[in-house]
């Protein structure tokens, strides 16, 4: 019936005085007052006073067996009322319940979901769209579900609960955690004081972490649900795993579940951790570092006992590795400036060698090996300028002193799934226990080349020499040795690899090591004579450099370059002392305008100075494109860094150095462009108009390089090839030659679109 008809049915029962009904089941308890107070005040009253009576009736809680995962707010409920009865037994139980369960802790502490405002506007609409009525019992339903279920505290309490799903999470990129951090640490900066409740954390990692390893080991669980995750977010978030009471049963546990996580597991978590601040990295460095020390320390390792073979020291140091790149991917990374790979594959001979037929496998056709957790993250060490902390603070000393390197370099090179190698966490070992490493794969080459050197012998019937044998005099070692290194270098440089025999002319003696070693250092004490010219000394950096000035040929260093390496390779150290950026140079790194902090520390600030400099140049300091050094004579000597550089005033303009009108000046085309084309004006135009990074971005695409080189960017003979018709195609470009292949775009909106979309996304997404 309508409302019109209630009214007047209720007045006809009201005369003849109609027994009142029954409350309905779901409000048993209430009041006759109910029935006295309009409808929507009586639904509110009634849901009201259901709340207030059970809480009469019950008392405070203190057993939550039914909180099956928590929150900030419900722990500092538990809490209170633990601290109201001096009783901390029921936060105990609770978190020794939620932290030994996997999916208790998964479900623990996750951040609430932030509506867009799409989303409200629709949750709003709906809401207007339901009758009053349906809204009161809505409320008054889901406030006895709230009760029912043993729910006390805020609405915000509920977030993450299994009934609900994630469907009150926020939805996550993929390198975002469902995982409120902040509150767990602050639950944990709250929770820790109490020893009691400590323990509780203690006992439940313990019980926890088998089950952990389990999970991932068998159950391919992270695949299933990747905010499995969460859980070692919050264990590794609590501050006392390095703790003594930690390092004997439960870290250990819990290291071996987490050495068990997939890789892209790995690599998520890395990324998460790179966002720590740097005292946040070493504390988690440390826990694994202590727990390795301390099994070393306590246990006797040796070479019947290897450390290898201790689980608890395996999975630490896989541990450690995660934090370690966690400490390369958020310091100073440059990814940037790599030299360019060869392109062309190398084409293989259809005859076989004399290995293969020998059943020998090719050695090193794949490359050096390179971490898998590295190639995940697209990061490399080498890219680490500065990392969050330093790299030494990695290296455990006491592993060192226990590491049998002859057997940890067997198992890295067999690669077996039973055997760890400490090789593959190199940032944990010493200079010297590498260098001991470097010894064995050397002697094992020299091995090896001696073998096929007798094979060959056999096969062939030709005596070959199994050793590479110099003999040189005295008072001529450098030009003796760099002839016949130069003889061997051409003819046969796979000799190089044998291992290195020393005579000195008219000496007697058998290089046994000793021999070899005083060659590299009269080698050495010759090359790096200022006197001879190749090599200067700064005195403020303790550093070598080559000379500009030298009179030597690049062939001449290649040669030294020979020397040095045949040195390392016959385990022979120098006292050789060159920047970074040598070093960075042979890992194939290009050298920037950052590395002449560490080569030359006082050009790099001048250069500094000028760039950030606010006033005007050309009247300040008056300086041209042209610079002035010393020969090895010490005859100063000037140089122009662009065609009449000593004419041209250096300007707040072009003190980059990238004069893109001396670009187009010496630009060539092809394909059907000429210089008066169409597309060829209004593309200059374009050009010159970018902001400074777009044309550093532009310089990337065609170059390969974001610099002008030497002499200026007039110097780099451009070609601007014609790429088709009109078409929606990107530009391309072949960055060996210099060649930007531009399609013949039908209007100069549309060339500056494409253009701009080709050198801005020119990394990544396959488009390189």
């Amino acid at each position: 019936m309508d409302n019109n008809a209630a009214a007047i049915k209720a007045l006809e029962l009201y005369k003849i005085n109609a027994k009142l009904c029954d409350p309905h089941p779901s409000k048993k308890g209430t009041s006759s007052a109910y029935l006295e107070n309009n409808s929507k005040g009586a639904h509110n009253n009634s849901c009201t006073d259901r709340k207030m009576n059970k809480k009469e009736m019950q008392g405070p809680r203190d057993d939550f067996k039914d909180v099956t995962f928590l929150t900030e707010d419900k722990i500092y409920e538990i809490l209170e009322l633990c601290r109201e009865k001096e009783d901390y037994s029921p936060l105990i139980r609770v978190i020794g319940r939620v932290f030994s369960s996997a999916e208790a802790l998964v479900q623990s502490f996750r951040k609430a979901k932030h509506h867009t405002k799409e989303e409200l506007k629709s949750l709003q609409g709906k809401d207007e769209d339901k009758d009053e009525d349906e809204k009161e019992k809505a409320a008054c339903s889901a406030a006895a579900m709230e009760e029912d279920s043993g729910a006390s505290s805020s609405s915000s309490s509920r977030i993450g609960d299994n009934t609900q799903g994630d469907n009150n999470l926020q939805k996550l990129g993929p390198d975002e955690v469902s995982v409120d951090i902040e509150a767990v640490r602050r639950v944990y900066d709250r929770l820790l004081s109490n020893e009691k409740i400590e323990t509780a954390f203690l006992n439940a990692l313990v019980y926890l972490s088998p089950n952990v390893e389990c999970d991932l080991t068998y159950h391919n669980v992270y695949s299933r649900d990747p905010n499995y995750l969460n859980l070692f977010i919050i264990v590794m978030e609590n501050g006392n795993l390095h703790s003594p009471e930690y390092l004997e049963m439960a870290l250990p546990l819990f290291c071996k579940a987490m050495s068990k996580l997939p890789l892209a597991a790995q690599a998520k978590l890395v990324r998460l951790w790179s966002k720590y601040r740097a005292d946040q990295i070493r504390r988690m460095m440390e826990t694994f570092q202590q727990l390795i020390t301390y099994k070393v320390i306590s246990n006797e390792f040796n070479s019947r006992n290897l450390v290898n073979d201790d689980d608890a020291v395996v999975a630490a140091s896989k541990c450690l590795k995660m934090v370690y790149y966690a400490n390369v991917v958020g310091g100073d990374v440059d990814t940037d400036h790599n030299e360019e790979e060869d392109e062309e594959p190398i084409p293989e001979s259809s005859e076989l060698t004399l290995q293969e037929l020998l059943g020998e496998e090719r050695r090193n056709k794949k490359g050096p090996r390179v971490d898998p957790l590295e190639t995940e993250l697209g990061v490399k060490t080498i890219d680490c300028r500065k990392p969050l902390i330093p790299f030494e603070e990695f290296i455990n000393e006491p592993l060192n002193d226990v590491l049998e390197m002859d057997k940890d370099y067997t198992f890295f090179k067999v690669e077996t799934e039973n055997k760890f190698s400490f090789m593959t966490c190199p940032f944990i070992l010493n200079a010297v226990t590498k260098n001991l490493g470097l010894y064995y794969d050397n002697r094992i080459r020299m091995y090896s080349e001696r073998r096929i050197t007798v094979l060959y012998s056999l096969v062939q019937g030709q005596q070959l020499n199994p050793y590479l044998r110099l003999k040189v005099r005295r008072d001529h070692i450098i030009d003796d040795a760099l002839v016949r290194l130069e003889m061997i270098a051409m003819e046969n440089p796979a000799d190089l690899k044998k291992q290195l025999y020393v005579e000195f002319e008219g000496e007697q003696g058998v290089d046994e090591g000793g021999v070899s070693k005083e060659f590299f250092q009269l080698v050495v004490e010759e090359i790096f004579n200022p006197d001879i010219g190749m090599f200067t000394y700064d005195e403020s950096t303790k550093l070598f450099w080559f000379n500009p000035s030298s009179f030597e040929t690049e062939g001449q260093f290649t040669l030294i370059g020979i020397v040095l390496g045949l040195a390392i390779y016959n385990n022979c150290i120098l006292d050789v002392h060159f920047p970074m950026v040598v070093y960075r140079k042979l890992m194939g790194k290009k050298g920037t305008f950052r590395d002449l902090a560490d080569s030359h520390p006082v050009l790099y600030q001048s250069l500094r100075d000028l760039l950030e400099y606010e006033g005007s140049v050309e009247d300040d300091m008056m300086i041209t494109f042209q610079i002035s050094h010393t020969d090895l004579f010490g005859n100063p000597m000037m140089h122009d860094l662009k065609e009449n550089g000593d004419k041209i005033p250096i300007t707040n303009e072009n003190r980059k150095n990238l004069d893109f009108q001396a670009l187009e000046e010496t630009t060539e085309y092809d394909g059907g462009y000429t210089r008066d084309s169409l597309i060829i004006r209004e593309f200059w135009e374009i050009v010159h108009s970018f902001t400074d990074e777009q044309k550093r971005l532009f310089l990337q695409f065609t170059t390969g390089t974001d610099r002008a080189p030497v002499g200026g960017l007039g110097k780099l003979k451009m070609i601007i090839a014609k790429n088709g018709p009109d078409t929606e195609r990107l530009p391309t470009s072949h960055t060996c030659f210099n060649v930007l292949l531009l399609p013949e775009y039908s209007s100069k909106e549309k060339l500056k679109e494409r253009l701009l979309k080709a050198i801005t996304y020119a990394k990544g997404f396959g488009m390189l």
